[in-house]
């Protein structure tokens, strides 16, 4: 995905005229922050506070990098919903605690709490949905939009919502936040070889271990590449499956066999797989704010935790007066 890197600097200047909206898949990067910063980054009395001090640095940068005029911390209020679980039981199951909640490292658990009293304190707009994955907020926020949408991410489920008509693109963090991939529809296209939006229908075909979707047994990344390329979509394939009687290439005699095996798959997966756009949420707007929401809250944070530095930089970002915190 070189290319869109090298070529996205004339777009960020055409942006900058337009109310632009960063979403961060809040959960992608403070796990993110977990692994890249060191857990003997403690609290005054010793507690791993790394996961925190690496999300709040990771946003500092993301202001000062791309200038967004609002930002919108997406959550997930729930990591596995009901629906897709019941439509494909292997979806994150490879993730469960014993508890039934997600498998998260002791010392990351007690750090999220913290992080959302912060963004609570600093006026950083926090959204989730009873039910639904920060891939479900962020998809149904990017919809409502007016104007150009940043989404922040290591998730590539997400590339299903890039449109270049919109203006909506992923700042894949594939390498670091200081080594974004910008990811549009050209980019899917140069990566995988299928139409820029078609990414969802290519998931569902190819798989994905890391979410337990199993795909269609024996169709890899090029083979669904190749029938999305003929046949436009999922619906198209399946309709192709259909009809065909003599088998030819990509819809070959051992292809066509096993998509008709996966039948009860294919039927189930685009309910996992497709991010909801539509999800009951209130109106939200996410401006930068221009000071924190609670000062006072927010310095008791800072000093309860460590924070004062991390704060300093993401205060730097968003214009906040030099002595905010006291």
């Amino acid at each position: 995905m070189g290319e869109a890197r090298q070529e996205h600097g004339t777009g960020e200047r055409a942006r900058a005229a337009l109310v632009t909206t960063m979403l961060l898949d809040a959960a992608s990067l403070y796990f993110r922050a977990f692994y890249g910063v060191p857990t003997s980054v403690t609290t005054p009395d010793g507690r791993p506070i790394n996961a925190v001090r690496g999300f709040l640095d990771m946003t500092a940068r993301l202001v000062t990098a791309h200038g967004p005029d609002r930002l919108v911390a997406c959550w997930d209020d729930d990591w596995r919903p009901a629906f897709r679980v019941e439509a494909l039981p292997s979806y994150k199951a490879h993730r469960l605690a014993p508890d039934g909640g997600e498998e998260t490292p002791d010392e990351l658990g007690p750090q999220v709490p913290i992080l959302v009293e912060v963004l609570a304190a600093a006026g950083l707009a926090r959204v989730g949905a009873p039910g639904y994955e920060a891939d479900d907020v962020i998809g149904t926020l990017a919809t409502r939009s007016r104007g150009p949408v940043d989404v922040v991410t290591g998730d590539r489920d997400l590339f299903q919502l890039v449109d270049d008509a919109r203006g909506v693109r992923i700042l894949y963090t594939a390498r670091g936040i200081s080594d974004l991939d910008f990811v549009d529809e050209s980019a899917v296209t140069a990566k995988y070889g299928i139409p820029g939006r078609a990414y969802a229908d290519f998931a569902v075909l190819r798989g994905d271990p890391s979410d337990g979707l199993p795909g269609v047994a024996g169709v890899g990344a090029k083979t669904a590449a190749a029938l999305i390329d003929e046949f436009g979509d999922l619906a198209g394939i399946r309709a192709a499956v259909a009809r065909t009687v003599v088998p030819k290439p990509p819809l070959t005699a051992a292809v066509l066999k096993k998509l008709h095996a996966a039948a009860d798959y294919l039927d189930a997966a685009p309910v996992v797989v497709a991010v909801a756009k539509d999800i009951d949420l209130p109106p939200v707007e996410g401006p930068l704010p221009r000071t924190p929401a609670d000062a006072g809250a927010l310095a008791a944070l800072a000093e309860a935790h460590g924070l004062r530095s991390s704060l300093g930089r993401l205060g730097a970002a968003l214009g906040w007066p030099e002595d905010v915190l006291g």
